[in-house]
């Protein structure tokens, strides 16, 4: 018997959360009594292995903090079948999802997390207009709807991303790195991840990849 939709968590998976039980189920002896982190013990847990130094090598720009926040909300969009679009929908092992990739992202995380075997994807290349963005990078899927009219519900105007803005560059970080980091949690540990760039953020999107797969799972670049 299934259940019924109403019995259904229709909420995406709780990144930080995931993160926490991962780091306890790790170390359990960092656990606090209200079942948060002890960075104190973690960093006696870990010895020599902690970086405490104030300069650090690293990828920085402004609004990094604010795209972790975009990866740690809640998604509560739902996937719905569009049955009279679809061929064999109760057979075929094949699926299309059409939707606005961050908040789709987020939803699959319950259910592929760990299991996806290649992912491709072709962002903009940031050439300064071919992709709008709103000063608020937590995008719903309402926020993806209206990108084509560049107007928000409130009637707040969008604009593209041109090279005379002061944030030319860490606009687009701010779009990707929240994208990447949801779609290395679905690759498998022998899992590719493919992406297609030109020359103007090439040189940003290996090293946010650094940060984001490891700078030692980078294979090659195929120009």
């Amino acid at each position: 018997m299934t259940d019924q939709p109403e019995n259904l968590d229709l909420n995406s998976l709780d990144i930080a959360e995931d993160r926490r039980q991962a780091l306890l189920r790790l170390f359990p002896e960092v656990g606090t009594e209200g079942g948060k982190v002890d960075f104190e013990r973690l960093k006696l847990a870990l010895g020599e292995a902690v970086d405490t130094g104030k300069e650090r090598y690293g990828m920085n720009w402004p609004g990094k903090a604010d795209s972790f926040r975009t990866i740690q909300a809640p998604s509560l969009a739902t996937l719905r079948p569009c049955l009279e679009e679809s061929v064999g929908f109760d057979a075929t092992e094949n699926l299309i999802i059409e939707g606005d990739n961050l908040e789709v992202l987020k939803l699959l995380q319950k259910s592929y997390q760990g299991k996806v075997k290649m992912i491709y994807i072709d962002p903009p290349y940031n050439t300064g207009n071919n992709f709008i963005y709103p000063d608020n990078y937590t995008e719903s899927l309402q926020t993806y709807l209206e990108y084509t009219s560049q107007v928000d519900a409130e009637g707040r105007k969008f604009g593209t991303n041109t090279d005379a803005d002061g944030r030319f560059h860490s606009k687009w970080l701010n779009m990707m790195y929240p994208r990447l980091y949801l779609a290395r949690n679905l690759l498998r540990e022998d899992g590719v991840i493919f992406i297609s760039i030109d020359d103007n953020e090439v040189t940003n999107l290996r090293r946010l990849c650094d940060e984001v797969f490891g700078e030692e799972n980078f294979l090659a670049s195929i120009a």
